[in-house]
């Protein structure tokens, strides 16, 4: 077992990556373990006192390739968090020289593979859809919720509601997004994301985040996303989305709901005892 690193008194190492603009403060804590507390997650997060991100994510030793954790800016958790995987799945490739790994989150055991030219699948598992997975606080059907504009209910081992537009620039996402992450029919809040179709098998889509806000791509959102589409009859099951950060592909297989796209390792940096002491 990893012994528990007193970062107060050496620093925290720590790794700034981003998918698609979706970006993440990465701890790698496989060979000294880390406490992480909500206030340290949300003194890391903030944008001006501390690093800014999407999500935290704690690499830990396990019995695969790594176990990833996550949490959002407000300090809470996250069972999934796609770019941040795909990001991590990326480091540790080019760490250990494997094309494929296998990764463990709260959504369960997750694959993950180079896909070449500089992109990096994940296998986010089956999509949740009835009502109690999502889940929802009352038996509904997922495809088409009682809420004005009839989204459709998705678990990608968190929470989506995707509402489908003729126009997603033209919505108030801010405002948008904070009125329904917290919706009475989602117990644990829920993600939020507005989709336009806008060709064969192309969707454009913005996203809003639980816990964090507006942000520039969501993975387990582009999943959810494409997975309603299709359900919906909109798409076939093998997608590409344009975010506000970029292009990801979306492929519903027999197997899960493959995502692809790129990664960036931004900088590597240092936490400091003083900064961490403030958070104590």
């Amino acid at each position: 077992m990893a012994s528990m690193r007193h970062t107060n008194d050496i620093g925290l190492p720590f790794m700034k990556m981003h998918g698609l603009g979706n970006d993440f403060v990465i701890v790698d804590a496989r060979a000294q373990a880390v406490a992480v507390t909500p206030a340290l997650a949300r003194g890391i997060g903030h944008r001006q006192f501390g690093v800014g991100f999407d999500q935290l994510a704690v690499i830990e030793a396990g019995d695969v390739d790594a176990n990833l954790v996550f949490y959002n800016a407000d300090g809470s958790t996250s069972a999934a968090c796609g770019n941040a995987t795909r990001c991590i799945a990326r480091f540790l490739m080019e760490e250990s020289g494997k094309s494929e790994l296998t990764l463990k989150t709260a959504r369960g055991y997750l694959l993950a593979r180079d896909a070449g030219d500089g992109l990096t699948s994940v296998n986010m598992g089956q999509p949740q859809l009835n009502w109690n997975e999502v889940p929802l606080a009352e038996e509904l059907d997922t495809l088409e919720l009682p809420i004005e504009g009839g989204p459709t209910a998705t678990g990608m081992g968190n929470p989506h509601c995707t509402f489908f537009v003729e126009n997603a620039e033209a919505v108030s996402l801010e405002e948008f997004g904070a009125r329904y992450e917290h919706h009475p029919l989602y117990p644990e809040r829920t993600n939020v994301q507005v989709a336009q179709v806008t060709g064969p098998d192309q969707l454009r889509m913005r996203v809003w985040e639980r816990g964090v806000g507006i942000t520039l791509a969501s993975g387990s959102s582009s999943c959810a996303t494409a997975v309603a589409a299709a359900r919906r009859g909109l798409t076939r099951r093998t997608v590409q989305i344009e975010l506000d950060g970029g292009r990801i592909w979306i492929n519903w297989r027999d197997d899960g709901v493959w995502m692809t796209g790129p990664t960036c390792h931004v900088f590597s940096g240092t936490l400091t005892p003083e900064f961490l002491r403030s958070l104590a």
